[in-house]
């Protein structure tokens, strides 16, 4: 009989396989090596649209979020701020309470010394040495004195590391009964800090919202109006690309009260320094001339080899004869340092020597004016695109003051410029003072400024921060709905004006004048511009934008000193990004 071979059920697995989803299956299948392996916790991938159907609770994510932040906070050993009193309950009930007034109180300071403007518990501000002394003259009560938000403080136009202010405004909540309050605030502060006046305002006042425009001025000296030497890099790149776009009698036209200078200069202050000089070292001396950095190279070499008496600069990578027609030179350790020195003073002052020419004040006030309207200013700030519309600003007036130029100790000779615009975005007004500048410099066409206002990214360096301060902010709608009524005053800073000017001249201006003398910043910073060797520049060139895509060799681009390659924006005279204009 033949056999019959009966066929066993199936197992418990896999009729439970038949109803199982295939991605659990395969979780099943892959054992220990898939997301579902036995001990793991790790949720299983789901697709798209099942995550779009699972309902997310933003808000209890959120304050997960913001409850582990404070833990995280708290978790860590912090210092008290550097500023304000934390008093003690006795001390609080023995003082009593008076009426808080909503005012208005209006400052100057220089900000040499300060990190900014704006409240740092690690750091001295503008507003920390205020808040300390609304609490020494009683002006803030002891319960308030710990913490300035219970004050309601805002500033009207934050500035940031040195930069200072000859008028700023901020407002919060006061004790101002005494009527010597003013005078009582001044003594506790240093003489960098004054405050002008207090006023009363209505209970909604703030400093940012209700301020309609600000006015800023910038100190710059005529020597940044040079063009650069004919010998630097950017000197030659413009020379050259002039006669590419066949415009080189345009560029002579519009540097023609300058076009004589550099020849001039370098045979009265160059020329006579480099023929004392040992014939071996002369053409590393007059490269450190135009390479910020070689001076330090020099210095540091010479640090490491104080056991010699020669100094050999070696580079792999250098191009050759960068410096001469032979080998690079030995020279006597002493002397170098001492001929580079003596040559960079010569330098600086013959640019110091320089007045500035009325036709050339001339150009600079027609390029200015090309600012005022409303622009996109996108190229102007950091983090903004073209489309932002948070980049477009109006500009109401850009212009040089009716007392430029001046001469400063008989040496320098300065320019004020003054800019008044609605609002500034992060370093604008130092990209704008900076990009004026390099187009009356370099000879461009004043239409370089329209092309900034296109979707085309530009680099535009900012200028140093040294000579930037806000005059003043206006609160014009502010005075026409409020101001005389309800025996509330205008918020103005007229009334303040002598005391003003004096306060600008000694301790603001004196201290960008004597600054600059000591550090040199405005000749670093156009300096480093004129040998930085990369195309990101040459929009300032009679081709235009499209000559900033030329492409330069590995080599050529490279120089002993580390200049920077192919990032103008890393050039500044600042330790870091030191001024931010009010946002």
């Amino acid at each position: 009989m033949a056999s019959t071979t009966q066929e066993s059920p199936p197992s418990r697995d896999i009729r439970n396989q038949a109803n199982t989803p295939i991605d659990s299956r395969r979780g099943q299948e892959a054992g220990s090596r898939g997301p579902r392996a036995r001990g793991s916790h790790k949720k299983r991938d789901m697709g798209r649209a099942e995550w779009s159907r699972k309902p997310v609770d933003k808000r209890a994510r959120n304050e997960a979020e913001q409850e582990d932040a404070k833990r995280r906070k708290l978790s860590h050993e912090e210092q008290p701020a550097n500023y304000g009193v934390e008093f003690s309950k006795e001390e609080i009930d023995s003082e009593g309470r008076k009426p808080k007034r909503k005012v208005a109180v209006m400052i100057g300071y220089s900000g040499s010394g300060y990190k900014g403007m704006q409240l740092n518990p690690r750091e001295k501000t503008i507003e920390g040495d205020l808040f300390d002394a609304f609490i020494a003259a009683g002006a803030i009560s002891k319960a308030n004195a710990n913490d300035p938000k219970k004050s309601s403080l805002v500033r009207c136009a934050r500035t940031d590391k040195g930069v200072h202010a000859a008028g700023n405004l901020i407002s919060l909540k006061l004790i101002i009964e005494d009527s010597n309050i003013v005078k009582k605030i001044n003594e506790n502060l240093s003489p960098q800090i004054r405050v002008w006046g207090i006023e009363r305002t209505n209970g909604s006042f703030s400093a940012y919202q209700f301020c309609d425009s600000r006015i800023y001025e910038y100190l710059i000296p005529t020597h940044c109006f040079l063009p650069p030497h004919p010998e630097s890099f950017l000197g030659k790149q413009l020379v050259e690309l002039a006669k590419e776009a066949d415009d080189l009698k345009g560029y002579n036209e519009r540097q023609e009260d300058v076009l004589q200078f550099w020849a001039e200069n370098d045979e009265k202050y160059t020329k006579p320094i480099l023929e004392t000089l040992d014939s071996s070292i002369r053409p590393l001396v007059l490269k450190a001339l135009f390479n910020a950095n070689l001076e330090s190279l020099v210095e540091e070499n010479l640090e490491k080899q104080s056991n010699t008496d020669q100094i050999r600069l070696t580079n792999s990578e250098r191009e050759p004869n960068l410096f001469s027609s032979g080998t690079p030179s030995s020279t006597s350790s002493p002397s170098l340092p001492q001929a580079i020195k003596s040559l960079k003073t010569a330098y600086i002052a013959a640019k110091r020597a320089y007045r500035i020419s009325p036709s050339r004040l001339s150009r600079l006030r027609s390029v200015l004016s090309l600012y005022i309207g409303t622009h996109n200013f996108h190229n102007y700030t950091i983090g903004k695109t073209p489309r932002d519309p948070s980049s477009k600003r109006n500009i109401k007036s850009f212009s040089v003051s009716p007392t430029s130029p001046f001469l400063i100790n008989n040496n320098s000779e300065y320019l004020s410029l003054k800019v008044h615009g609605q609002s500034f975005m992060m370093h604008q007004i130092r990209k704008m003072v900076s990009m004026a500048t390099l187009i009356v410099r370099c000879g461009c066409p004043e239409s370089r400024i329209q092309d900034a206002y296109l979707p085309s990214l530009i680099s535009i360096p900012k200028a140093p921060g040294l000579g930037l301060l806000l005059e003043r902010p206006l609160f014009e709608s502010y005075n026409t709905h409020y101001g005389g009524k309800d025996g509330r005053a205008k918020l103005d800073f007229e009334p303040f004006q002598q005391e003003m000017e004096e306060f600008k001249q000694r301790e603001i201006y004196q201290r960008i004048f004597a600054d600059e003398e000591r550090e040199n910043q405005f000749h670093s910073f156009f300096a480093s511009l004129d040998n930085c060797r990369s195309a990101q520049l040459l929009y300032l060139s009679s081709v235009g934008v499209p000559a900033t895509k030329k492409v330069f060799t590995t080599s050529a681009q490279r120089e002993v000193g580390g200049v920077v390659e192919g990032n103008v924006d890393a050039i500044s005279s600042d330790e870091e990004d030191m001024a931010m204009e009010d946002a």
